[in-house]
């Protein structure tokens, strides 16, 4: 009988490059075709904006809970068998919502699309296997992809929906079929595997980031100084605090304590977390700014949809473009000049549109900075997480540097959210301009701090290197550049 059974792209050509960058597009865009539909499909299905607002946030929780888990699955089990799996979890979220639209297939589709959060990780460990002299530019082309997919995803959902809204759910699913055929091409990565998966800590972690993501995501609803959402962030952080304890103790860890206590990881996670919550988690406010009414507000560009989807599109345009310089930078300056000329540029643009928000040019000019800024840091912190750490542990430590960018974006849209609601409109429709000159100041500030962990950042010493005295400056700036 015959059997379809795919022949294996060549490790090390660009046809392997070419089967991540589909997966990869798939990723960007599930991540950007449901957001602007949300509005409209809530009109036809009767979903109100709480339960918008739940589908987004059972989006985020799965995000945040099957990151590190994927990670880790595919260390120990196959970071082929995992992204085959992820892949076939997150089509059937995206054909279940497309056929059979409603609140609750929305609801558990969105759960299932979170599987794509093992995309990155899980790529990235078969690639630093089978094609190591790959490794930085298959990152950042994979980064661009992933960025201008976001990008594209938004605007063709938002075409395909014009006359009919659930016509845009449609968007992901020609290209869930192309994503599934390249992972099925894709090699293993070859790496060791070994050790058990601990169940216990995995309930313990699990736990801990959900009770920590529904303080961020519902904080502001609640009150951030009522009793559920004090009483909700201490349980998250005692749990946290019991699993890592129970890992200090566990013969087979879920997250190795050494691997959390890796400086070169703690810096660039810490790095990504301020990046993502300046970059990430300005994007809803960039929006509403360019949306505003002059007339009405004081404020705002007086753009239509189109107009701001294009913007955004220009956004990631520019990031493709920086996330594909990445690596050339890093050759010349080093890893650690990136890094810091990263925040650099998000602590201007954030500056600039503080001080250029009443004019088109100026404002459009800055969002372009951050747009860039974005390219260069998750090119860059995806790059030097993958390097801090041993080869089988490739795809947990990515995993890490993910959720480090999640919660970063998820804390830094909360934060802004709390200083929009502390400088309400006289009118109640609108929020006043200080609300944004405080947000855009809270960016520069995580910004710099960000600038701060780059300029701490040591990479490795070279090879053959005889002394700290004796290496070079290249390395000290960079490393593995």
């Amino acid at each position: 009988m015959w059997q379809f059974r795919p022949r294996a792209v060549r490790s090390g050509g660009p046809d392997l490059l070419a089967a991540m960058a589909v997966v990869i597009l798939f990723s960007g865009i599930v991540q950007g075709y449901l957001t602007p539909l949300l509005p409209e499909l809530g009109l036809r299905l009767h979903i109100g904006s709480i339960g918008q607002n739940n589908i987004y946030l059972l989006s985020q929780l799965a995000f945040a809970v099957l990151t590190p888990l994927l990670s880790r699955l595919g260390d120990l089990y196959g970071h082929r068998r995992l992204l085959r799996i992820s892949l076939g979890t997150v089509a059937a979220g995206s054909l279940l919502m497309a056929a059979w639209p409603t609140a609750v297939t929305l609801s558990v589709g969105v759960v299932l699309q979170g599987a794509l959060v093992g995309f990155f990780p899980l790529l990235v460990g078969i690639l630093r296997f089978r094609a190591p002299e790959r490794n930085r530019a298959g990152i950042s082309l994979l980064v661009g992809v992933l960025l201008l997919a976001i990008g594209v995803g938004g605007l063709v959902a938002g075409v395909l929906s014009e006359r009919h809204a659930e016509a845009g759910l449609w968007t992901a699913v020609p290209v869930a079929v192309l994503a599934v055929v390249a992972g099925l091409l894709l090699p293993d990565s070859g790496a060791p595997r070994g050790g058990r998966f601990h169940w216990g800590a995995a309930a313990l972690l699990t736990g801990g980031l959900l009770a920590l993501v529904l303080v961020l995501a519902q904080g502001g609803a609640w009150g951030w100084a009522s009793p559920l959402t004090l009483g909700l962030a201490a349980a998250a952080v005692a749990v946290l605090a019991v699993w890592v304890a129970v890992e200090r103790r566990s013969a087979h860890p879920l997250v190795s304590v050494r691997l959390l206590s890796n400086p070169r990881l703690a810096l660039v996670s810490g790095y990504t977390f301020c990046a993502a919550f300046a970059t990430i988690g300005f994007l809803g406010a960039n929006a509403l700014f360019l949306g505003a009414s002059p007339a009405d507000a004081g404020y705002g560009m007086g753009l239509g949809p189109r107009a701001i989807a294009t913007v955004s599109l220009a956004m990631v345009v520019a990031g493709f473009a920086g996330a594909t310089l990445t690596p050339r930078l890093a050759r010349r300056v080093g890893d650690r000049a990136v890094l810091a000329s990263g925040a650099v540029l998000i602590a201007l643009a954030f500056s600039g549109m503080a001080l250029g928000h009443d004019t088109p040019a100026g404002y459009v000019t800055a969002a372009l900075g951050v747009g860039l800024a974005t390219g260069i840091f998750e090119s860059i912190t995806r790059t030097l997480s993958a390097e801090a750490v041993a080869a089988h542990e490739t795809a947990l430590a990515v995993g890490l540097n993910e959720l480090a960018l999640s919660l970063g974006a998820a804390i830094g849209a909360a934060v802004i959210g709390a200083l929009f609601a502390a400088h309400p409109g006289g009118d109640g429709a609108h929020i006043e301009l200080s609300g944004y000159l405080w947000s855009w100041g809270a960016c520069v500030c995580t910004a710099v701090l960000g600038v701060l962990l780059a300029l701490a950042y040591r990479g490795p010493r070279p090879a053959g290197a005889a002394s700290p005295g004796q290496t070079g400056q290249r390395a000290q700036d960079g490393g593995l550049a």
